[in-house]
């Protein structure tokens, strides 16, 4: 007779003691800091399927980027606050609505940056006339060129640009330009493009680079999505565009015909500064390299003082900070409207808060409207943006799909008839909480018009998806739809 613990016995002990102690360890690690969506998914895929479940999340388990860069964040909003301070600036709130003001006060306690009155802006949603308004306002430049995109790529499209960018520096004007390490590695050209840059002697760097044995190294899908661009600290542009063809010279995407449609807006007065300084962080914390002779105060630039001035606040958002800043300006002005909602995002996989910001605002009585693309170019993200739709037409939200081949991809939303926002955030969690964002903040009834005939040419081009359509989809299609809405809460 023997005792003891066979060798299978024992490897079963073994087995057993270390599926409690990662089961323990995750209900322990997992929840914290994490919305209970999020927690939930996660110990759902490593009670499952442990392996993979635990490899996924040491990849992209963490949202947050190292602390060395989130000190860094902080040490900048602390220079920003430093200098809005010393210069003096005051912007007249007393004829802002109650909860605009809180709204305004909310940013800058975010960020440090304040609104500012006396700017102009004009939006430009025509793909090619974008890329030749900011061509055109560099071809003026005399001092410096700041050019931040998540893409960039050299190409027919975008060769306009990259010709006023060589003949800038051959002006003597310093071009500086972040593109982000992952996205514009995807290109098809990128090593073409990289040379040209070098070529036309543009200073370059690499924003979040994925380069683990020279120390750089972070969740690699935590991005940045910005999307500037700066003249002189005179004009500077912002939106949803990124510098590449209208296709992105995808194979896939030409084989479709899929086009995307943006909308950027150029932008003049003191709020340049404040998107001079998102570039300015950022190639500070890219680059170690402060530039100083670049830098701008708001209050030395002359403000427009038309009838149709506009306030701007210039929003930083992303992993750099311990808040989710931009979620919380849109949640915040969803709740203060009075009349209407009009939201436009390409992707738009929003969180509970927003959900029922959104659906309580139907049910306050507000005119709410949701433009998306009728088709997706990501399929995860297209399913899981089709899960929320029976939601929101119950509760009354009119939803308008943008034409194939089209992909509506601008990236604002207007708020009753003198409020809204336009920059590179999306309505979803990637935005929310893994994506670099800038959005910028307008408050002023003729830029709004200007987003009016925008809405308008989006309602005229597509048509309206009305409940009775939707719960006629496929079985199959709504099923693929709810497994996609599981898997995006996997931040």
């Amino acid at each position: 007779m023997t005792t003891g613990f066979s060798g299978f016995d024992l490897a079963s002990l073994i087995a057993l003691v270390l599926t409690l102690a990662i089961d323990i360890t995750a209900l322990i690690v997992i929840p914290r800091r994490r919305k209970p969506t999020a927690a939930m998914a996660w110990l759902l895929a490593i009670f499952l399927i442990p392996i993979v479940g635990i490899v996924l999340f040491l990849l992209i388990g963490t949202y947050r980027l190292p602390k060395a860069r989130r000190d860094e964040q902080a040490r900048i909003d602390g220079l920003i606050a430093s200098r809005a301070r010393s210069a003096g600036l005051h912007t007249d709130p007393s004829e802002w609505p109650r909860w605009f003001q809180r709204v305004v006060e909310q940013n800058e306690t975010l960020t440090s940056i304040p609104a500012v009155n006396g700017n102009r802006a004009v939006l430009e949603g025509d793909y090619t006339s974008s890329i030749d308004a900011m061509a055109r306002a560099m071809d003026t430049a005399e001092r410096f060129i700041h050019v931040e995109f998540y893409i960039v790529s050299w190409d027919d499209t975008t060769r306009r640009f990259f010709s006023a960018m060589e003949a800038a520096v051959a002006r003597g004007v310093t071009v500086r330009l972040l593109a982000d390490y992952v996205a514009s590695r995807r290109t098809a050209r990128w090593k073409q493009t990289f040379a040209e840059l070098d070529r036309i002697e543009v200073t370059w760097q690499w924003m979040l680079p994925v380069q683990p044995f020279q120390g750089k190294f972070q969740r690699p899908d935590l991005r940045n999505h910005r999307k500037l661009v700066v003249v002189d600290g005179r004009v500077a542009f912002v939106g949803s565009q990124n510098l590449i063809d209208r296709s992105y010279n995808a194979p896939k995407n030409i084989k479709r015909g899929l086009q995307w449609q943006e909308l950027m807006t150029s932008l003049e007065g003191p709020a340049v500064a404040e998107v001079n300084a998102v570039f300015l962080s950022d190639w500070l914390i890219e680059t170690g390299e402060l530039l100083r002779s670049e830098q701008l105060a708001v209050a030395d630039i002359e403000p427009y003082d038309g009838d149709d001035a506009l306030v701007c606040q210039v929003l930083p958002s992303g992993p750099g900070y311990s808040t989710e800043n931009n979620l919380r300006l849109f949640l915040s002005l969803i709740h203060g409207a009075t009349e209407k909602v009009i939201l436009t995002s390409p992707y738009f996989v929003p969180d509970e808060a927003m959900v029922y910001a959104i659906t309580t605002a139907c049910q306050r009585g507000l005119d709410v409207q949701l433009f998306v693309s009728e088709i997706g170019d990501q399929w995860l993200v297209y399913h899981a943006q089709r899960s929320y739709y029976e939601a929101l037409l119950e509760a009354g939200v009119r939803i308008f799909l943008y034409p194939a081949p089209y992909i509506l991809h601008a990236k604002h939303f207007s708020i009753d008839d003198d409020i809204a926002v336009i920059g590179s955030s999306n309505m979803d969690i990637r935005s929310f909480s893994l994506n670099m964002e800038v959005s910028m903040l307008v408050r002023g009834e003729s830029f709004v018009a200007q987003m009016r005939e925008v809405e308008q040419g989006y309602r005229d081009a597509g048509r309206e998806l009305t409940l009775e359509q939707w719960r006629s989809e496929p079985g199959s299609a709504t099923f693929m739809d709810g497994v996609a809405r599981l898997m995006s809460a996997l931040t």
